[in-house]
């Protein structure tokens, strides 16, 4: 298993679940930074949204064409199984639960398919402390 900074190191397309078109939402800054800092992030909402920061938007994992290294989850734990399942049916390298974020059913999920883990951590404090240090 690569440590978080390892797997951010490592990645280059982000599936961002649960991104929002809202400014004032923690997705919104969180792809925002992510996009700063030279990631390819795709923004998966299943309704209600076109674009995010001028990316479109994708209503499932599925709909990205191209290889998807880590898909960073902004919903419910109850909600991220589901996504658990997703991330794996398409091959993805990673599976990352946001800041307050645990769900021991999605941890199984993704460890059992051999995808690195990370729960209640955010991406852009991981970035930002440890891979710009």
């Amino acid at each position: 298993m690569r440590s978080p900074a390892e797997i951010l190191r490592d990645a280059r397309t982000i599936a961002l679940v649960g991104a929002s078109p809202k400014p004032d939402r923690p997705s919104h800054g969180v792809m925002r930074y992510l996009l700063a800092q030279g990631y390819d992030v795709i923004p998966v909402r299943p309704v209600g949204c076109d674009e995010v920061l001028g990316v479109p938007c994708v209503r499932a994992l599925a709909e990205i064409d191209r290889p998807i290294d880590l898909v960073d989850v902004f919903r419910r734990a109850d909600a991220t199984p589901p996504h658990a399942h997703e991330a794996v049916d398409v091959g993805a390298g990673a599976l990352w639960l946001q800041l307050g974020i645990v769900s021991a059913e999605s941890r199984r999920i993704a460890e059992d398919a051999g995808l690195d883990y990370v729960e209640d951590l955010c991406t852009a404090v991981v970035h930002r402390y440890e891979l710009r240090a």
